[in-house]
């Protein structure tokens, strides 16, 4: 799995002019699913990302994470972060999941980040989304399971 985490003040995510999901302070989580993904490979990434200390403490230094501020987390699938755009200029995306096991796994996900007491507002899988967010910091962090 890779996921960009972006630390944000807010974030949504609207789908064909309706809000289908949003966080305050916390994370905008893009995840992508490779095919070696599995359910456990989910549960370890929500568990890395809730335990991430990348918040500021009372001294303003990067020390708390999301569950230490109360913050949530705006989580979207996104096929496009295992584009491969090495050879042409139209990217190939063979090494995302297929659709089926993209949508359990990004379920998996989300639930995973449930069970840790981290609210999440959500994206629908495989629409169009716009996504609106305030990128605080600028903080940005990809983390990849294969790596």
């Amino acid at each position: 799995m890779r996921a960009v985490l972006q630390r944000v003040t807010r974030a949504t995510c609207t789908v064909d002019g309706e809000v289908t999901g949003e966080t305050g302070p916390g994370f905008l989580v893009l995840l992508g699913v490779a095919p070696v993904d599995t359910p456990e490979t989910a549960r370890a990434l929500a568990a890395k990302i809730v335990k991430l200390r990348v918040f500021g403490d009372d001294s303003g230094r990067m020390n708390r994470s999301v569950l230490d501020i109360g913050g949530g987390v705006l989580s979207v699938s996104q096929f496009t972060l295992y584009a491969d755009a090495r050879r042409g200029n139209r990217p190939s995306f063979t090494g995302a999941a297929a659709p089926d096991l993209a949508r359990a796994l990004y379920g998996e996900f989300n639930a995973a980040l449930r069970s840790q007491g981290v609210s999440v507002g959500e994206g629908i899988f495989g629409a169009h989304m716009v996504l609106d967010l305030t990128n605080d910091g600028p903080v940005t962090l990809v983390l990849d399971t294969a790596e």
